[in-house]
């Protein structure tokens, strides 16, 4: 049974989307004004694991993701640059799109710009208003948040308490506000930003109704899973319920939320100002991209995370361990020996079962590597005792295989094929020596090759070489 922690309730749910076997799931994509760093790289890859998880379980998922491609910082890196917001926002986009194809990040189904919704967002903001929800004064269109009771309730404070926050209070100051935590759903336009025409006069939408106008329109009033990092959840996530249910009158607007945790680099936080910033393409480009990928990829997405060299080389090292088994398996697939019967039916079964019950506990990612290392364990303890025979090995690495698709980490290389003429024939004289039992020569022959790059392991079933990592 599949089990999710919801922040709305701050439990731990059996998951049951509206609909039988059918999931909508949106996640706060980036604003496209800058590079993607390390942290959203962690929130969409571990959101990429979940889809890849509910597919795998049998869901039938369509995963939204938006663009936000209009919001105030934005516009001022445009007007810093000398490029228009579109310019800019389709660059950035651009180089968001190939951060996340190398990362393997390939749930989405479908990326929506904001700007594309303008006239959705108009309609939501006038059924708001037609409702008692919104008031106009002078800078734009602003959300009464005093009107709509639970607001509050997914961050867990009540509007007494938000109201005495200082933080909040300084959010879109104007002293015509009804509230000082009122929220903007349409400004006003201002010299050197894009607008667009409304009922309000000229103006640009604010950046909470943007993600409820995409998400009613390509899901209708309710869906079942909202995710995105914990710095979201006020008053980001809060304001898009508070528009969503006084536009619908449907509660809930949404059934899940699911929100990702911090990450820190060499135990601080992440910023430009302490030199530690890191964006998703140096670490694509320093580490690789499948190692940046292993290493989010079994870091649950609800625990936070330290982005420290060593954990990095750690993930590295646990990589290559896995491959290096799966190498072992297709080396076994080239020798002429069958081996013995084997056990591999019952491996197979019970690993599969221990990782299903690791991701239904709230896609617990590192208790599925957990059973992954005890998984490879286990087939190099049969192949070293000559229990995995061809179809074994097949059935194995087809399970590895398997694995990939959840995480989106290649586990089985296409194993190098093809040796010299010459490194052949001196395979061929150290098996002849070996049978002559001339170790001295067998050692040499070993040694000559290891030189050139080239392992050799011996076994009951014959000799297999391996390349050097």
């Amino acid at each position: 049974m599949l089990r999710v922690h919801n922040t709305l309730t701050r439990s731990k749910e059996e998951f049951k989307p509206l609909e039988e076997k059918k999931v909508k799931m949106f996640v706060c994509g980036p604003t496209v004004y800058d590079y993607t760093h390390i942290g959203h790289a962690k929130s969409y890859i571990a959101f990429d694991v979940i889809a890849r998880y509910l597919r795998y379980r049998g869901y039938d998922v369509f995963y939204l993701q938006n663009i936000t491609d209009i919001e105030d910082r934005l516009i001022k890196r445009a007007n810093e640059v000398g490029k228009t917001c579109k310019e800019l926002a389709s660059e950035f986009t651009q180089k968001y799109h190939d951060d996340m194809r190398d990362l393997n990040v390939s749930s989405v189904d479908k990326y929506e710009n904001a700007t594309d919704y303008i006239p959705q967002i108009i309609e939501q903001i006038q059924g708001l208003a037609e409702k008692g929800y919104a008031y106009e004064i002078d800078d734009g269109v602003y959300f009464d948040v005093s009107r709509f009771d639970e607001y509050g309730k997914l961050a867990h404070r009540t509007f007494e308490d938000i109201m005495k926050d200082e933080r909040v209070s300084r959010i879109e100051p104007n002293p015509q506000k009804m509230n000082p935590i009122d929220f903007s759903l349409w400004k006003s336009k201002k010299p050197d930003e894009p607008s667009w025409d409304s009922p309000w006069g000229e103006g640009r939408p604010g950046w909470h109704i943007e993600d409820t106008a995409i998400s009613i329109t390509c899901f209708g009033p309710q869906y079942d899973i909202h995710g995105g990092g914990e710095d979201l959840i006020f008053p980001h996530h809060e304001a898009e319920i508070a528009q969503a249910e006084a536009f619908t009158g449907k509660v809930p607007f949404v059934k899940y939320w699911l929100h990702n945790r911090f990450l820190r680099v060499e135990g601080q936080k992440m910023s430009k100002s302490l030199g530690n910033y890191i964006t998703a393409r140096d670490a694509i480009n320093k580490h690789g991209p499948e190692i940046v990928r292993f290493f989010f990829s079994f870091n649950p997405y609800y625990r936070p995370i330290d982005y420290a060299e060593d954990k990095i080389e750690e993930a590295k090292e646990k990589l290559q361990k896995i491959r290096n088994t799966t190498e072992n398996l297709q080396i076994l697939l080239e020798r002429k020996g069958e081996g013995e019967e084997t056990v591999v039916d019952d491996l197979v079964g019970e690993t599969r079962q221990k990782l299903i019950e690791s991701m239904d506990d709230n896609f617990n990612t590192a208790a599925a590597l957990a059973v992954i290392f005890d998984y490879v364990r286990k087939i190099n303890d049969h192949i070293r005792k000559s229990e995995v025979d061809k179809k074994g090995a097949i059935k194995l690495l087809d399970l590895s295989s398997e694995f990939e698709g959840i995480f989106g980490v290649k586990f089985v290389l296409k194993r190098e094929k093809g040796l010299s003429l010459k490194q052949e024939q001196l395979i061929k004289e150290r098996e002849e020596a070996r049978r002559a039992k001339d170790w001295k020569k067998a050692d040499e022959i070993r040694k000559k090759l290891k030189a050139q790059g080239i392992i050799l392991e011996d076994s009951q079933t014959g000799t297999a070489w391996k390349r050097v990592k």
